[in-house]
């Protein structure tokens, strides 16, 4: 993928005869067509850094569980129903991109979510999702978290 800088050119388009090209695009007079500003390259790589973390179901079940209080692994694993060492592998997977951090008590680790933005990307994709399979398919059963464990272990 290139590279995203404030003083790249934009792509031009190869469009064929009929086709709009970037050459040939008007902005309606009606319309503030003014760029917004260009944020730093190394904040878009983190930025895409943390949504890769979040972009697994069982990830966003746990930042869903964590949002509520504080749990350890055994806790998570009840409320999800997913095995511990998958939900051990998905908290690494977290842990290593800011989003969790973990406290030992005894025996056991207890996690929590580094800072509530989190919470908020998480709950608002959530809901974004809700209100687009309700209007794709109203009724339709919910489909597990983690459907293969499998492709789940891959993806982590």
């Amino acid at each position: 993928m290139p590279a995203v800088s404030p003083d790249s050119e934009p792509a031009r388009s190869t469009a064929g005869p009929g086709l709009d090209s970037l050459d040939d695009h008007v902005h309606s007079p009606e319309r503030d067509a003014h760029p917004a500003p260009m944020r730093d390259q190394r904040i878009l790589v983190e930025a895409g850094e943390l949504l890769r973390a979040l972009a697994a179901p069982v990830r966003i079940a746990i930042v869903l569980q964590l949002r509520e209080s504080e749990r350890c692994v055994h806790e998570l694993v009840d409320a999800l129903g997913v095995a511990q060492p998958l939900i051990s592998q998905h908290l690494r997977v977290l842990k290593s991109a800011g989003v969790v951090h973990g406290e030992r008590h005894g025996r056991e680790v207890v996690y929590r979510l580094v800072d509530e933005h989190l919470a908020h990307i998480v709950v608002d994709a959530a809901a974004h999702a809700e209100e687009i399979s309700g209007v794709r398919s109203r009724g339709s059963a919910p489909r597990s978290i983690a459907p293969n464990a499998r492709q789940e272990t891959e993806t982590a």
